[in-house]
């Protein structure tokens, strides 16, 4: 399968909102707390788009084998199995009548270890962590609401550059959508699928799953 264009796209995307992180970061340096070892975004719950899926899980097979791969991919099913439950929980709630923001409300205060968090409280694939990730502590806005992280210095109801996120999932949309295209596959909505990155990690991205054509 042909993914270099996709994951090329992906790779400058993340570099400019590496950029905007780096701009943020550097003019509110007394807000922007993060810094070695902080793990609050390594708890934090939130899903992959399919090509950064697809792209951490071609990186995690380049980098790992043996028993820190099993290591891993262990911590990444029972953190699978949790937001499992989590997510039958909450779907219970909707059917029982809860409004969707309370649902949404306490899911954000959930806290799910990430797998790839180390035990010295550093990201095992740092350099091609998520994108959500790499701006957890800036000010962020997703759908109309704002967004901190809690050990940041930001002040709430006071302005600062924000960092939409709407725009940044258009163009993950719009990279997913052609990757399927290009790879022909048969799912041709699979590229709205969000999964977290724990599931990413125990997947088999192989020709059948992606719905490609396997040649004989």
């Amino acid at each position: 399968m042909e993914l270099t264009n996709a994951f090329a796209r992906y790779e400058t995307l993340v570099g400019q909102v590496g950029e905007i992180f780096n701009k943020v970061s550097s003019e509110f340096a007394d807000e922007v707390k993060c810094k070695p070892t902080c793990d609050d975004c390594c708890h934090a719950l939130f899903d992959l788009t399919f090509v950064e899926a697809l792209y951490i899980k071609s990186k995690f097979d380049e980098l790992f084998n043996g028993k820190i791969r099993f290591d891993i991919t262990e911590a990444a099913s029972q953190a699978d199995r949790t937001l499992g439950m989590m997510k039958k929980e909450a779907y219970k709630r909707h059917e029982a009548g809860e409004s969707d923001a309370s649902i949404i409300d306490q899911v954000s205060k959930m806290r799910v270890r990430c797998p790839l968090l180390g035990d010295e409280g550093k990201c095992l694939m740092y350099d091609y962590r998520p994108i959500a990730c790499r701006v957890y502590g800036i000010p962020t806005s997703a759908g109309g609401q704002g967004h901190t992280c809690g050990l940041s210095g930001f002040n709430q109801g006071k302005a600062y550059p924000t960092l939409n996120m709407d725009l940044v999932y258009d163009r993950l949309y719009a990279i997913s959508k052609d990757m399927v295209r290009e790879i022909n596959s048969r799912f041709t909505k699979m590229d709205t699928v969000l999964v977290p990155l724990s599931m990413a990690l125990i997947t088999d991205y192989n020709e059948e799953y992606l719905g490609v054509e396997v040649s004989s």
